[in-house]
């Protein structure tokens, strides 16, 4: 009778624990299983924004930590730090960014997918800068342990206080060079521990980090993430900028639909030759503009 009235508070004592602190135990980071989309959700998981304050926000900075994307303090309140950190999260787990957490925010945090490289032949100690989803992925010894909201280049061209340019952050294979540690101005702006890796580009700590690439070429991140970044990216780790490809949107076959077949292909038209003109090149006409000599922010 003892057994079993201990066996009952024992059970009691874990399912009231598991209630009120849902993420006090760090989950696995898996692949999302078939079903992960429909898991029950406590009534307790309300939509946090930002405003919101209690021990919900608490949990969510905390399970976003271990998950390896920081939210900076773990403070009871919903602040912006936390709200560009569930972008990242959202994002990395294929959902739209906004600013909540609501329920397909909360069953990602329980049942969170696997943060993949974007090369497969990176080095243990790396950086990944994702310009589709706007992210950046931190490696050590093969292992992701930083994830982060980032916003690139704008793609657009710009004059501003008489430096012209295009603003772009160029795909590519390079390494950390040069790194300023706290706050450096330059011509375009202020940028708060900036580490080269690409000329005048870096990455560097920013207050402006919209959801959309805006910057003149750098990679701002949240100023809340530059110092540990700076710490991480030492001369000479590389960091590789790609453009992650879209899921494919798979369209459910009609009934009764056949696969179209594709035409054999049919040997080229001889070119029509015309002897008015001379074929012979030329010089061609444009110009090659240089590199901006001047940071990119």
């Amino acid at each position: 009778m003892r057994s079993t009235v201990q066996r009952s508070l024992i059970t009691s004592t874990v399912f009231a624990l598991v209630t009120t602190l849902p993420f006090s135990v760090t989950h696995a980071v898996a692949d999302p299983a078939p079903d992960s989309q429909h898991v029950p959700l406590p009534d307790q998981f309300t939509t946090l924004k930002a405003g919101s304050r209690g021990i919900e926000v608490h949990n969510a900075k905390k399970r976003l930590k271990d998950l390896g994307f920081p939210p900076g303090n773990l403070s009871p309140t919903y602040d912006p730090a936390l709200r560009m950190t569930v972008w990242a999260f959202q994002k990395a787990n294929g959902l739209k960014p906004v600013d909540r957490i609501d329920q397909p925010t909360w069953q990602a945090l329980l049942h969170p997918r696997r943060v993949r490289p974007l090369v497969s032949y990176g080095e243990p100690a790396r950086t990944e800068i994702d310009l589709r989803r706007q992210l950046l992925t931190a490696w050590r010894g093969g292992k992701p342990v930083l994830v982060t909201h980032i916003s690139t280049g704008a793609r657009r061209s710009y004059c501003e206080k008489g430096h012209c340019g295009f603003a772009a952050t160029p795909l590519g294979d390079y390494r950390v060079g040069a790194r300023v540690p706290g706050w450096s101005t330059g011509i375009l702006g202020s940028m708060f521990y900036p580490v080269y890796f690409n000329g005048g580009i870096a990455i560097h700590g920013s207050t402006l980090v919209p959801r959309y690439p805006a910057s003149h070429g750098c990679v701002r991140v949240p100023l809340h993430n530059a110092l540990d970044l700076y710490r991480f990216l030492q001369p000479g780790v590389p960091v590789y900028v790609r453009r992650s490809e879209a899921p494919a949107e798979r369209r459910p076959k009609a009934r009764g639909e056949q696969r179209s077949r594709i035409p054999k292909a049919r040997p080229p038209k001889a070119p029509h030759r015309s002897y008015r003109h001379s074929s012979r090149p030329g010089r061609s006409t444009g110009h090659q503009t240089g590199r901006d000599g001047g940071s990119r922010r």
